[in-house]
């Protein structure tokens, strides 16, 4: 599932509809909102670099697959703490782990039209 697909899917939850899942995923996306790349001033989230999440509101785990701009990247080997630390802080979340993948490689294609306007981009 990709970025626009959880948008689609999170924004289609209502209030109180009991969707537990739902609303830890979107506390949970706002979290990731407020982790940036350390190289591109925009959020992880709508840069495209998460590939899955898979939220579990019942035992408070959150498993995140996520990739970087570059495998090169200096962050590589703490960045994923830095995510995991900023997902750990939301209500419900007693676990998380973040898994770096690089296949498929980011590409410009998987930003956000949010991402894109901030960098002026479209």
């Amino acid at each position: 599932m990709n970025t626009f697909d959880w948008l689609k899917r999170v924004e289609a939850a209502q209030p109180g509809s009991g969707a537990t899942t739902e609303r830890m995923e979107e506390r949970v996306i706002e979290a990731l909102r407020t982790v940036y790349d350390p190289e591109i001033p925009v959020n992880i989230f709508d840069l495209g670099l998460v590939y899955g999440l898979d939220v579990d509101a019942d035992a408070g785990r959150v498993d995140i697959r996520m990739t970087l701009t570059a495998p090169g990247c200096p962050v590589a080997q703490t960045f994923p703490a830095t995510v995991e630390e900023a997902v750990l802080d939301v209500s419900g979340v007693n676990e998380a782990h973040v898994e770096l993948v690089w296949d498929p490689p980011w590409s410009r294609d998987r930003m956000s039209d949010a991402a894109r306007l901030q960098l002026g981009m479209l």
